[in-house]
């Protein structure tokens, strides 16, 4: 059973960082694709990016237009966390983010919230 678990989230001022965590378990392929969504107070869920993590260095990524050039995914050497860094930060960005298996929210964990405010 997949389970995905997210953490990292906070409050941050207009133009600074966070780096969101996805601890993941439960893969029986040794290539996985890894999807950020997120959920803004009285929205429904949206694409962020997501992240293809594959054998040996294959690592493929992709962005929603909203986060391109401020948001970067990545993975940790033993290929079992997967991070969101985000830079330049806006109050749009304020939301719950989920890590989960399809672009959807599909086996999400509990999120985690984030808050960009002045």
């Amino acid at each position: 059973e997949v389970q995905l678990v997210e953490s990292g989230g906070g409050l941050v001022q207009p133009g600074g960082s966070l780096r969101l965590s996805c601890a993941a378990s439960g893969f029986t392929s040794s290539g996985y694709w890894i999807y950020w969504v997120r959920q803004a107070p009285g929205r429904g869920l949206e694409w962020v990016s997501a992240i293809y993590s594959g054998p040996g260095s294959t690592v493929y990524a992709d962005y929603a237009d909203s986060v391109k050039g401020r948001f970067a995914v990545s993975r940790d050497n033993a290929k079992t966390t997967l991070y969101l860094q985000m830079d330049s930060l806006k109050t749009e960005d304020t939301g719950v983010y989920y890590c989960a298996t399809d672009r959807f929210g599909g086996s999400r964990g509990q999120g985690t919230q984030v808050t960009v405010s002045s």
